[in-house]
């Protein structure tokens, strides 16, 4: 009889089934809630779930009863896609995206008064058309924030190679109106996933997830309130299993972002029970113009200086899983070393969390 895997010690796992991005972070009633994209029936994608954790420390997490089923005829197809949380006077509002065989992927509101319990509204689905593409494929993953008097809303999405993030705005969270694409290439894959959009320091920050190789992508830039001029594209994060990251405001004002570790690629062992975890918190800051994702402080008796995935030769500092090289550098360029270990992952963090790696270990 085969072993069952055993869990991680620093990182949140569900107790069984999949798990993959991060959905309506928060600080919320005095704790920290992280919803996730969750099937409980088995380690592999399903009809998606929204999960739901919660935590006093962002380090120990409890795992709640699921927040949201694809229960509705507009869910029927994918189920509940991924989304954001924002609170209004005193209730806890998620936007997701619901993903149904008739109207394709559509967006939709769910609202509790606890936290705990969600109630889908009646006027479900709220957006339920993309402006790219009238049969609403690839339009998903709203995040919500409140801007000056309203709220504004991104979505990613893509139609014929061209990667999106989309505007939009509400006075009401009911009604949204198409103010226009912030950011459109071709050279990021074909649709961009889980965007978020934030201020940090005296700039904004457009972060997205790439579907053609995985990886999470931030453009800090100015935004005016209708339009995001990019400045610099930057990648802190080289490893192979961070994605889909969200990000919230904790109750100090500190901007926290959590990832999905894990990877579309990656295959489950067949003595698991469960697949995917969320990253270890990390404070997002700008120092100089460089983004930095470092270890929440409340990580630091966690984290060590040295680890068999740091190799030092010939005056450089490799960072390695196995036969794999993510990272290589001067040593005289690395001022500051901290790494997470946990019994299958590793998160390596230099200067500060000006690079980032995080991944599984090669076995």
């Amino acid at each position: 009889m085969p072993t069952e895997i055993p869990r991680m010690l620093r990182h949140f796992e569900p107790e069984a089934g999949w798990m993959n991005d991060p959905n309506g972070l928060c600080f919320f009633k005095g704790e920290y809630h992280a919803f996730f994209q969750h099937y409980p029936f088995a380690p592999k994608w399903g009809p998606m779930h929204w999960g739901h954790a919660v935590s006093k420390d962002l380090l120990h997490w409890k795992e709640l009863p699921i927040a949201l089923f694809p229960d509705m005829p507009y869910e029927n197809d994918g189920g509940c896609f991924s989304g954001s949380a924002l609170e209004k006077d005193g209730m806890l509002y998620l936007m997701y995206t619901s993903v149904s065989r008739e109207l394709g992927q559509t967006q939709s509101m769910a609202v509790s008064e606890d936290g705990l319990h969600f109630t889908k509204l009646p006027e479900n689905p709220v957006l339920p058309e993309s402006p790219l593409d009238p049969e609403n494929r690839d339009f998903r993953d709203p995040k919500l924030f409140a801007y000056e008097n309203e709220y504004r809303m991104v979505c990613g999405a893509g139609k014929d190679g061209l990667a999106s993030v989309l505007l939009f705005h509400s006075k009401d969270l009911l009604h949204w109106d198409y103010m226009g694409p912030i950011f459109q290439s071709r050279e990021y894959g074909p649709v961009a996933e889980c965007p978020d959009f934030f201020p940090l320091g005296d700039k904004w920050v457009l972060m997205f997830s790439r579907v053609d190789n995985y990886s999470a992508q931030f453009v800090i830039g100015e935004f005016d309130g209708e339009r995001f001029t990019p400045e610099s594209f930057q990648q802190p994060e080289v490893g192979s299993d961070f994605y889909a990251p969200q990000t919230f405001l904790d109750g100090s004002g500190r901007r926290i972002v959590i990832g999905w570790l894990f990877n579309w690629n990656r295959a489950v062992p067949e003595t698991a029970v469960r697949a995917g975890a969320l990253s270890l918190p990390r404070e997002l800051s700008l120092k100089n113009g460089r983004l930095r994702m470092a270890p929440i402080a409340e990580a630091r008796s966690l984290l060590v200086k040295e680890d068999p995935c740091l190799l030092r030769t010939d005056g450089k500092l490799l960072v390695r899983n196995g036969s794999r090289a993510f990272l290589e550098l001067p040593e005289e360029a690395v001022q500051e070393i901290a790494v997470l270990q946990d019994s299958r992952t590793r998160e390596v963090f230099l200067n500060g969390g000006e690079l980032c790696c995080t991944f599984y270990l090669e076995e």
